[in-house]
């Protein structure tokens, strides 16, 4: 019997030894949130706290006129930190009081919003066919529909000349649901095409416990990312809602309210509109970049073989 070549043995070794290519996988891209992100998370963890507590701390009574002179500039006084209005009321408790407001009318609204909307999204991004084609004609009709022409519409006919903070938070709502149910449903769509679906399906699973236990999991996280964009544009909205007169009735300051009551005095004292403006911009711009930094977060991508 001949003996193998050392070419042989050589080539055999080279053939066992070769690495076996791995399968593809499926993993979170390891991104950081920075420092910005925190900064944003200070900045709303404060707005919010002293939107809860403000009953406990030491404010004037944001209606109480004469509280200090009127027209007077931020920082000129230290009992009056951010300057009265026309009136002579504080602005700071006013700030403070106007975040309860406005907080709680972009919190609710997208509560609201997600529930319906996640509920209408999750349902025709699943069953699909006629009743998909159905729910999403329905949202598109209502996203077709000029948005502040519908809120005027429904804030005027639903609490003709003496709106409260529920019509604001139920105009804002409905029309939040359109565009988060587009986008559960698109989620949807992808994640019930997945192989842990097919394999829940193969065992017996009930469409049902499918979407609450296999679907929902994987739906909810950028969802509520993009809730967080979703209450920007709702405190953005109460605010153009106020400033028309059509949000909470005065004498309860909202920073829309603020901004249209500094509109008289620009001239004298324009931070009685700056400051309630500023401090919606800072918010928005918090929630905002909060929203897009959990987003990129959350991505899922293919490892590469």
């Amino acid at each position: 019997m001949l003996a193998p070549t050392p070419d042989t043995d050589l080539d055999v070794a080279t053939t066992a030894a070769a690495p076996v290519p791995a399968a593809p996988t499926v993993r979170y891209k390891r991104k950081r949130l920075g420092i910005g992100f925190w900064v944003c998370v200070a900045w709303l963890a404060l707005i919010v706290g002293v939107a809860l507590l403000a009953p406990l701390l030491p404010l004037d009574d944001p209606n109480r006129t004469g509280v200090g002179p009127a027209r007077m500039g931020p920082f000129e006084d230290g009992a009056h930190v951010l300057g009265t209005d026309a009136l002579g009321r504080d602005m700071l408790s006013r700030v403070v009081a106007g975040a309860r407001v406005s907080l709680a009318v972009g919190f609710m609204s997208i509560v609201f919003g997600l529930v319906l909307g996640g509920l209408i999204g999750l349902v025709s991004g699943y069953y699909r066919g006629k009743l998909e084609a159905t729910l999403m004609g329905l949202m598109d009709a209502l996203l077709a529909f000029p948005a502040l022409i519908f809120g005027l519409a429904v804030i005027t006919f639903v609490a003709r000349s003496n709106a409260n903070i529920w019509h604001v938070t139920l105009t804002i709502g409905v029309l939040s649901v359109p565009s988060i149910s587009r986008i559960i449903r698109a989620s949807t769509l992808t994640f019930s095409q997945r192989e842990f679906v097919q394999a829940a399906r193969t065992l017996g699973a009930k469409d049902g416990r499918i979407l609450r236990r296999e679907i929902l999991p994987n739906v909810l996280p950028p969802a509520l990312s993009f809730s967080l964009i979703a209450v920007a544009v709702a405190i953005v909205a109460e605010g153009g809602l106020a400033f028309l007169g059509l949000s909470v009735a005065p004498p309860q300051p909202t920073w829309g309210g603020m901004i249209n009551e500094g509109r008289q005095v620009l001239r004298d004292a324009a931070h009685v509109s700056l400051v309630p403006s500023f401090v919606m911009l800072l918010t928005v711009l918090a929630l905002n970049y909060a929203g897009d930094a959990l987003s990129s977060k959350l991505q899922v991508r293919e490892g590469g073989v």
